[in-house]
């Protein structure tokens, strides 16, 4: 693939970055499994105020401290669990971001009653515009601004935008 043809924020990285493997093999991917995604939503809004190649670096750490991103294990932690976060290293400790993935895992878990998964709830919405979604988001979740709901739905291919249109990635995965 030529390089030139690539979206214009990964064209110069070297093809093993962290960011150019991401780029090509999950930014627009769709995900179906639940803990996925409320893992990519927790990476989202940890990214707020950070680079992403920060998060990529980091991303093995958040999976280990959020206990791979299970919805119902992160839904039950308390004070000592905050604790354990704010201490460790390898994430961004953040105490208003590691709230609101605890937060929002519990609001997940009664998304999850009324629309059987995440990904039902999402794909319940998915006729929403940018606006009316971060909208939705904003009530909903806490730590979810415009940027972070923009992201995270380009992230999983709910909104456009994600790639450039002569980008090959784009060609190869619509198959042209």
């Amino acid at each position: 693939m030529n390089p030139k043809s690539y979206c214009h924020y990964v064209s110069q990285l070297p093809i093993d970055s962290l960011d150019r493997i991401y780029h090509d093999e999950h930014y627009s991917v769709p995900i179906e499994d639940d803990n996925e995604l409320f893992g990519r939503l927790i990476l989202e809004i940890n990214q707020a105020g950070l680079s992403w190649s920060i998060i990529l670096k980091k991303e093995t750490h958040f999976r280990r401290a959020y206990d791979h991103f299970l919805i119902e294990k992160i839904a039950s932690y308390n004070e000592a669990d905050v604790h354990r976060l704010m201490n460790d290293a390898g994430i961004v400790r953040n105490r208003l971001k590691i709230e609101a993935a605890i937060f929002n895992a519990r609001v997940i878990m009664a998304l999850k009653e009324e629309f059987g998964s995440f990904k039902n709830w999402i794909d319940q919405h998915r006729h929403l515009t940018k606006a009316e979604w971060v909208k939705l988001f904003k009530k909903t979740f806490k730590f979810v601004g415009g940027e972070i709901v923009s992201e995270f739905l380009m992230s999983i291919s709910i909104l456009e935008g994600a790639h450039d249109p002569h980008c090959p990635v784009v060609i190869n995965r619509s198959g042209n």
